[in-house]
């Protein structure tokens, strides 16, 4: 009788559906490796996008985008037949084999080659966007992800690569981070190939060879010298060579150029990294936490083949570029003390609204409007009560919301009560000057932090 009840109130509220599909609507979840950005969520990707487009800007990078979905044989031009298991792809309705892009870079590359000659050179692009792999999700990693790609296309000197390191370094500057939290491990792929060759090791286990070099620091040494023997190479020749000093002449240029500009202690040479990616071609690097809490947090290099590879021969155009995506970088932010101040600050400070209308008296609601369009005409967030409230909570739901100012309609009016519900000050003024007073309230230092 109790579920005959509850399936007479449900078709009542929803008389299309049955009591069945309501449960099964109230049951579903998100995809696994999907995320629901709440407001609160929003705000911290948003502050993560704006420091993304601050930095690229102050570099000179103009903002491009390109579709979602792409023709799977794009991904396969760059990565294989293997990134198949990566990729959320599918036959469209016009049996077109499509895929939901795992990046950026390809789709670049595309686009460049489509228009290069449109453009001078070098070319400064930046994107951020939301991308998808079909991976495990884990620490660090989740099936959808928004990521920030800037690149250098058309300029084939070790500048460019220092460049982008430069720009990868006052990125992590701008979100807060020091030189005790972040480390820009610098390699070069050349370097390893100049020594594969001086031990003539087949073209053909090239890349077996680079997989096993870049997993150095993420499995045992035996297992190493196990992979290795397999090639016929020696650990002790493969740890002597990234020892030796020899290699350093592949970075002195980009690090004299980051010396320059006093950003070469960011940087340390370690030939550990080599970016699995086979279409790097020379200068690697990632940026690590130094405390070893996390994977890499970014990574680029350069990659002067792929224009080639995208448009079969058709164009050449030499290229590094870097990337850093929301999961780790959030994750951070929000274990690193500074870091997360900052953005703890700029929250408090700006994912808020600067007035809130209180209407005291509901026959001035009229007024209360007037009020509340002329606070929004001039800049400032405005909110006010939708429907009658007690004064109590209005206050309240101002507090709550983290308003700077309270601006109180009653019966006074024109007359109205000014309130900083931060500094608790309080001022009546005529209507007309509240605009001068909510702008001197919001350039007023704030007395006490707003969180801890």
């Amino acid at each position: 009788m109790a579920h005959l009840s509850k399936q007479l109130n449900f078709v009542a509220y929803h008389p299309t559906l049955t009591a069945t599909d309501q449960e099964m609507a109230e049951n579903i979840q998100r995809l696994p490796g999907f995320r629901d950005f709440f407001p609160e969520d929003c705000a911290v990707r948003n502050y993560i996008f704006s420091k993304w487009r601050e930095v690229s800007a102050i570099y000179g990078f103009h903002e491009y985008d390109g579709p979602i979905l792409e023709p799977t044989e794009l991904y396969k031009k760059k990565s294989g037949e293997e990134i198949l298991t990566q990729l959320f792809h599918f036959e469209d309705r016009g049996e077109r084999s499509v895929a939901m892009r795992p990046e950026l870079t390809p789709t670049l590359a595309r686009m460049a080659v489509a228009r290069q000659r449109d453009y001078k050179k070098p070319l400064r692009w930046f994107g951020i966007g939301q991308f998808f792999r079909y991976e495990k999700p884990q620490k660090g990693r989740t099936r959808e992800f928004y990521q920030l790609n800037s690149d250098i296309l058309g300029e084939e000197s070790k500048e460019a690569d220092a460049e982008i390191i430069a720009f990868a370094i006052d990125i992590m500057l701008s979100l807060g981070f020091t030189k005790e939290d972040f480390i820009i491990r610098l390699s070069d792929r050349q370097a390893w190939l100049d020594f594969i060759n001086s031990i003539n090791l087949s073209e053909s286990l090239h890349s077996n060879f680079l997989q096993i070099i870049d997993k150095l620091d993420r499995q045992s040494q035996n297992k190493t010298e196990e992979e290795l023997a397999k090639l016929n190479i020696s650990l002790e020749s493969v740890t002597n060579f990234i020892n030796s000093t020899k290699s350093n002449s592949h970075f002195s240029s980009i690090i004299d150029n980051l010396n320059a500009r006093g950003l070469s202690e960011y940087v340390k040479i370690d030939l550990n990294v080599v970016r699995g990616l086979a279409y790097y071609t020379g200068t690697v690097f990632e940026v690590f936490d130094t405390k070893k809490n996390m994977r890499a947090v970014a990574g680029g290099g350069r990659y002067d083949k792929l224009c080639s590879v995208i448009s079969d021969g058709a164009t050449d155009l030499p290229a590094c570029g870097f990337a850093m995506g929301d999961v780790v970088i959030s994750d951070f932010i929000k274990t690193t003390k500074k870091a997360n101040a900052q953005l703890l600050d700029h929250l408090a400070t700006t994912d808020c609204s600067d007035a809130y209308v209180i209407i005291a008296d509901e026959a001035k609601r009229p007024e209360a409007m007037k009020v509340v369009q002329r606070l929004r005409q001039n800049g400032y967030k405005t909110i006010y009560p939708l429907t009658k409230l007690k004064v109590g909570k209005q206050f309240n739901n101002a507090e709550h919301l983290k308003v700077r100012s309270a601006i109180v309609i009653g019966s006074e009016y024109p007359k109205v009560k000014v309130k900083d519900l931060l500094n608790r000050s309080e001022e009546e003024v005529e209507v007309d000057e509240i605009i001068n007073l909510v702008e001197k309230i919001q350039k007023a230092p704030i007395e006490h932090p707003l969180i801890s």
